[in-house]
């Protein structure tokens, strides 16, 4: 039998196997026999046999192969970023071919309006001295206050950086620099002071550099020699010079404090703007040093109890107040190229030295009498340009600028600010209000003369400087309204919205102040007072070219008429008739501060504009001096001797006055003392300072004691 037919037979007797007779009976149909199939079984497939598993060092090694694998990869990218990132800056550094021309210090001239040189700073002081030439006392000084690791680090500081983040994240804010002497260096030289990354990568190449290439003494010598020190000076010996008379080879250690001192922010702590300032800063130099252990206690304490004080400029005119000013905006216009520079500044030589007269004839005349020891005198064009400047009675005593820095209350100079916001809202300087006792979040503000006119117009209540009828517009219109107003001016000063905002109870300078009238002068545009009309430097290459006149208008035509109508009666019959002029228009206001701490007087014609301040520096009362006396004398003195041959012009704008009052009569309520049983709880104003009282800004200010927000002095 052939092997198919088996496998067929096999097949038949397998399917046979697997079939079954059933018998089924159906009902209607009877039994049924059916052959089924029994279903076939499964095969279960053997298992493969299980893999032997690895060993767990096996899989750790492969995972630590990879994390090594790919680190390197990364490395090596990283290594090649690196180096193309410092490849491309290094090809972007400036040159240092003139490193050592340490001898051709820049200097800064300052010319008048007519071209005639007027100050001269640095680079004459300039020439260079060696690092064993200075006190040892100077050089610990200055290493001590800004790199007490200079001798230990490559250029770059790592803990210093650290420290400084540390101290700047728990602060808030930027309060600590990381950069070391050699880094200083680096960006004094090379870099402009922008903060940019760009420009600390190329700070922390050249500082290594640096490091490459010279000594570390060698490093010291160029930084003293072209470190900005204020004042115009570039370099240790320029400084010495311009503060103290004498040559860095000779300072004292107190000296030496204070120049060191300097580093961190020349402008600020430099002794010409604030002395005080100044020695505060060098006595923090002091303790460092004796605590780092570079000087003996006993001489810390010698050097602290006699602190170091301005020498070189005891025979300096009153123009250096101006230059100072200046030679501090300097670098923001032009950097701080490595040639001399010529500033055509806006100083007119003939009205500064009759300004300087003004103010040494009015303090002569006062001092002893009326207690007035200090004044200052701003005096501009009416876009904004400064033609005099006055910064106290003897720049030799005292470099610090009272024009620019001395924050004092403005009084009741502030008021035309609070009746131009008025005006712009409706109402008209014939508009009728009440001069009445009111009452104001629990304060009532008074009048010099302790009595009430009544009913009087804006213009009369401006002229007289009346404080009801001040305070009821301020409320009326909004104090942020005000505030508002004063900005437009250009009254950048910290302003609160209190109940006395409208009598100046806030600090102001006199610059801004001056500045903020120039808008009623000038056609109702607020104005930058500025210094500088063009930057050059020796060899005749413009730097810097004044452009542009400001702001742009702030106020309507109609409001500057009326504005200027009712300042302008402010000196005809009010407070300011002392400054009064013969035969030219001009519009002015006075003010004076509670107790008679400060006096102003800010008036304009439309040629001019004057402001003037007279008091003390620590603050203590004049003998009732007001705006309307000694202020309003300097500035017609001034005025008469400066403007004879000026053409006469009106002032801008035009306003008819109504041919009778107008306008509504607002009621405020007030209680009368001895009626009013919360009179012992004191109102928001009282709360807020926790003072009790009333707040004046009349330039006849109340006699008795009042409330004062603020410092009383400039320090």
């Amino acid at each position: 039998m052939s092997e198919r037919r088996k496998s067929g037979r096999k097949g038949q007797a397998s399917s046979a196997d697997n079939r079954e007779l059933v018998s089924r009976r159906v009902p209607f149909l009877g039994t049924l026999r059916l052959e089924l199939e029994r279903p076939k079984k499964k095969r279960r497939r053997k298992a493969a046999p299980k893999s032997k598993p690895q060993p767990r060092e096996y899989e750790e090694r492969g995972f630590g192969a990879k994390v090594a694998y790919w680190s390197t990869v990364a490395g090596l990218w990283g290594l090649v970023a690196v180096g193309g990132t410092v490849l491309y800056y290094a090809l972007t550094l400036p040159s240092t071919d003139n490193l050592w021309d340490i001898d051709a210090s820049p200097s800064v001239t300052i010319a008048a309006t007519d071209g005639t040189p007027v100050v001269t700073r640095g680079g004459r002081h300039g020439t260079a001295v060696r690092l064993a030439d200075l006190p040892p006392y100077l050089i610990d000084a200055v290493v001590a206050t800004e790199d007490k690791r200079f001798y230990s680090h490559l250029g770059i500081d790592p803990i210093g950086l650290a420290r400084a983040m540390v101290a700047n994240l728990k602060a808030g804010a930027v309060v600590q620099g990381g950069s070391t002497i050699t880094q200083q260096l680096a960006k004094n030289i090379f870099l402009t002071p922008e903060r940019t990354l760009d420009r600390k990568l190329q700070e922390a190449l050249l500082a290594l550099w640096l490091e490459a290439k010279f000594t570390k003494d060698e490093i010291l010598t160029l930084y003293l020699n072209r470190v900005y020190l204020g004042g115009g000076a570039y370099g240790i010996e320029a400084a010495s010079q311009r503060y103290f008379g004498r040559s860095a080879r000779d300072v004292t250690l107190p000296e030496a404090a204070m120049l060191a001192g300097l580093l961190k922010a020349p402008s600020r702590y430099a002794p010409t703007n604030d002395l005080a300032r100044s020695q505060d800063r060098a006595a923090t130099v002091l303790a460092v040093m004796v605590r780092d252990g570079r000087i003996e206690h006993k001489d810390g304490q010698w050097a602290y109890d006699n602190p170091a004080v301005l020498r070189g400029a005891a025979r300096s005119q009153s123009a250096n107040y101006f230059a100072d000013w200046v030679v501090d905006r300097v670098s923001g216009y032009a950097g701080r190229p490595n040639s001399s520079l010529v500033v055509r500044a806006t100083l007119d030589t003939d009205l500064q030295r009759a300004a300087e007269r003004a103010i040494d004839a009015a303090l002569a005349r006062n001092e002893t009498a009326l207690g007035v020891t200090q004044a200052a005198l701003v005096a501009m064009t009416p876009d904004g340009a400064i033609r005099a400047m006055v910064g106290g009675r003897s720049y030799g005593e005292s470099q610090f600028n009272r024009a620019v820095y001395a924050e004092r209350q403005p009084g009741s100079a502030f008021k035309p600010v609070v009746f131009m916001t008025a005006l712009e809202r409706g109402l008209t300087p014939d508009t009728l209000r009440v001069d009445a006792p009111i009452l104001v979040d629990g304060w009532s503000p008074r009048n010099y003369s302790e009595t009430h006119t009544g009913v009087m117009t804006l213009t009369n209540a401006l002229a007289k400087s009346i404080n009801t009828v001040a305070v009821q517009i301020s409320e009326e219109v909004g104090r942020e309204n005000v505030i508002r107003t004063a900005r437009r001016l250009g009254i950048r000063s910290d302003m609160a919205p209190h109940a006395s905002l409208a009598l100046g109870t806030f600090e102001v300078t006199l610059l801004e102040l001056t500045s903020a009238y120039a808008a009623f002068a000038n056609g109702g545009a607020s104005v930058i007072p500025h210094g500088i009309e063009s930057i050059e430097t020796i060899s005749g290459n413009r730097l810097y070219q004044r452009r542009g006149a400001g702001l742009g208008p702030i106020m309507s035509q109609q409001t500057l008429g009326m504005m200027n109508h009712m300042l302008g009666e402010t000196v005809r019959t009010g407070t300011g008739r002392r400054a009064a002029l013969r035969g030219r228009p001009s519009g002015g206001k006075t003010g004076t501060s509670q107790d008679f701490r400060d006096a102003w007087f800010v008036g304009y014609t439309a040629d001019l504009v004057v402001g003037v301040w007279v008091g003390n520096d620590d603050g203590t009362p004049m003998r009732e001096v007001t705006g309307g006396g000694v202020p309003a004398g300097i500035w017609r003195d001034f005025m008469e001797s400066t403007q004879r041959g000026v053409q006469v012009s009106a002032l801008p704008g035009t306003y008819v006055p109504a041919g009778a009052a107008t306008g509504s009569i607002t009621a405020w309520s007030y209680e009368d003392e001895t009626t009013n049983e919360a009179e012992d709880e004191p109102g928001f104003f009282g709360r807020l300072f926790g003072l009790s009282g009333s707040a004046s800004g009349n330039e006849f200010e109340d006699r008795r004691p009042n409330m004062r927000p603020g410092r009383n002095s400039w320090r």
